[in-house]
């Protein structure tokens, strides 16, 4: 497309959008880079054009740490996709954030400010303008780096992703409905990018081959028969890489895992999540996890870690948009 094919105005003074955006666990066990997981945990943002000028009204997680400027992640995204249909200019734009999901804690912050702020820019566009779900999946796994994050924001579900010559597929698959993802939130953070550089650039072929198979078996625990999670969930090719960084996430991986419980790190931790087979057994997974906390193995640099633990659904719907306000053309 040209340059300067579509200014501002192209978008009228008082159209708003809301999304609501899941949060996500990537990498899911076996699943490194390719198995995605929507979880009920939401930030919701409200997009409103106006005049001009640029205006935030942030709340919730990490609400006081990111930039109020167009270094913000959304306003970045946003610009990524308007300029994907030639707007180069950034309209007068207001944002309303509410923020629910943890940052730097492996629950998929960065690729749901992305996948928001996407899809409302999207949504902003006059309908002929309006980019297709692939291309907007494109979008938001090229600014993420990799798809198994905004994919199941996108789409909601466990999502399969894998590379193609067009850029990346992505394909949801629904959760059985016994399964009960459980989170154990730490107060500390390990930064994405230090778990990524902890990565090997080769492992062994058993360990690959070892994996590939428990990352089939686990997409058939999960849509179809529970009982076999806790065989599905091992994995061979990142979490005993990065337990170096995140200790007490592993050494309650382990406590977990030793009770039979389908146990993973989540995304890059170092949250840990447990993919419980029944009600019964995510109560369990909770009590473990609280007992985890009351002992001396969750110390971590000279303080006690303390754990958020939460049951959560799996989203089923991924982003939800929704037209708040059509605005009139100035």
């Amino acid at each position: 497309m040209p340059e300067a094919l579509h200014g501002p105005e192209i978008i009228p003074v008082g159209r708003s959008v809301r999304v609501t955006v899941p949060a996500s666990s990537g990498n899911v066990g076996p699943g490194y880079d390719c198995l995605g997981l929507a979880l009920g945990r939401y930030d919701r943002l409200t997009v409103t054009r106006v005049e001009s000028g640029l205006g935030f009204d942030l709340s919730g997680e990490g609400s006081e740490e990111v930039p109020r400027s167009a270094d913000h992640l959304v306003i970045r995204a946003m610009r990524t996709a308007w300029r994907a249909v030639g707007l180069h200019e950034l309209p007068g734009l207001h944002v309303v954030a509410e923020n629910r999901i943890p940052h730097s804690r492996g629950m998929g912050s960065s690729a749901s400010a992305i996948v928001a702020g996407v899809t409302a820019a999207n949504a902003l566009l006059p309908r002929e303008l309006q980019l297709t779900e692939n291309a907007v999946l494109q979008i938001c796994s090229q600014m993420e780096g990799h798809p198994d994050n905004v994919a199941p924001s996108l789409l909601g579900g466990l999502v399969i992703s894998y590379a193609a010559e067009e850029g990346c597929r992505s394909v949801p698959v629904s959760v059985h409905r016994d399964v009960r993802p459980v989170v154990a939130v730490p107060d500390y953070e390990v930064p994405t990018r230090l778990a990524r550089g902890l990565i090997p650039e080769s492992v062994p072929h058993r360990d690959a081959a070892a994996n590939a198979g428990r990352a089939a078996l686990l997409v058939h625990a999960a849509t179809a028969e529970p009982g076999e999670l806790f065989a599905g969930t091992a994995d061979l090719l990142h979490q005993q890489y990065r337990a170096g960084a995140m200790a007490p996430s592993a050494g309650l991986l382990a406590r977990l895992r030793g009770r039979g419980l389908p146990a993973i790190i989540s995304g890059a931790g170092p949250t840990v999540l447990v993919l419980a087979e029944s009600p019964e057994r995510a109560a369990l997974a909770a009590e473990e996890i609280r007992a985890f906390e009351g002992e001396a193995a969750s110390s971590f640099e000279g303080r006690t870690v303390t754990w958020a633990v939460e049951e959560l659904t799996v989203d089923s719907e991924g982003v939800i948009v929704e037209s708040v306000g059509s605005g009139e053309l100035s």
